[in-house]
C-alpha cells in the first residue's frame, strides 16, 4: 500500500498562487501514474490533474489548464500542484491519489485511482 499526505493549502486572494504538495510512503511510489482531485462542499469529486509514473505525460482539466501545473519529483516521492490565478470556483478540499494499478490514458475518474491522501484545504478568497 501506499500512504499519500497532502500539505500546502490555505487561503489566498483571487489572482494569488500555491503549490500544494504530495508526499508518499511505502510502497515504491515512482512507478504510479498520480492524480489530484478536488471537492466543493455539496458537489462531487472531480478530476484535476495527472502525470503518468515518468512525468513525461500530464492531463489537466479545462477549467485549470493554463493555471496549474502538475509535477513530479520520484526521487523525493513527492508529486507538487502548482496552483496560479487562483479563482473563488477554485475553492475545495483537493486530494492527491495514485493509480497502484498502473493503467493506461489520462486517468480521469476517481475509480481509476486505488490510495487517497486525506486532502488539504484551499479557500480562495473573492
Amino acid at each position: 500500500q501506499v500512504q499519500l499526505v497532502e500539505s500546502g493549502g490555505g487561503l489566498v486572494q483571487a489572482g494569488g498562487s500555491l503549490r500544494l504538495s504530495c508526499a508518499a510512503s511505502g510502497r515504491t511510489f515512482s512507478v504510479f501514474p498520480t492524480g489530484w482531485f478536488r471537492q466543493a462542499p455539496g458537489k462531487e469529486r472531480e478530476f484535476v490533474a495527472s502525470i503518468s509514473w515518468s512525468g513525461g505525460s500530464t492531463y489537466y482539466a479545462d477549467s485549470v489548464k493554463g493555471r496549474f501545473t502538475i509535477s513530479r519529483d520520484n526521487a523525493k516521492n513527492t508529486v507538487t500542484l502548482q496552483m496560479n490565478d487562483l479563482k473563488h470556483e477554485d475553492t475545495a478540499v483537493y486530494y492527491c491519489a495514485a493509480d497502484l494499478v498502473g493503467r493506461a490514458g489520462s486517468l480521469r475518474s476517481p475509480v481509476d485511482y486505488d490510495s487517497w491522501g486525506q486532502g488539504t484545504q484551499v479557500t480562495v478568497s473573492s
